[in-house]
């Protein structure tokens, strides 16, 4: 598998409308620099765990 495809790979694609039309080069291109970049930023923080309090009033709104 090349790199482009492992970026794409789980990418939610676009909303079914009958046949599917192939993205054009410069769309693939951006929206892989656009996953690259955000992930970047943003996945050390999605490591993160839980806070206990909002796990604890997660619960208590699932009880109710």
């Amino acid at each position: 598998m090349d790199e482009t495809e492992n970026d794409m790979k789980g990418a939610p694609g676009p909303p079914a409308r009958g046949r599917r039309q192939k993205k054009s080069v410069p769309d693939a291109a951006f929206d892989i620099w656009l996953r690259r970049g955000l992930h970047k930023m943003f996945d050390d923080v999605a490591r993160e765990p839980i806070p206990p309090e909002l796990l604890k009033l997660i619960e208590q709104d699932r009880r109710k």
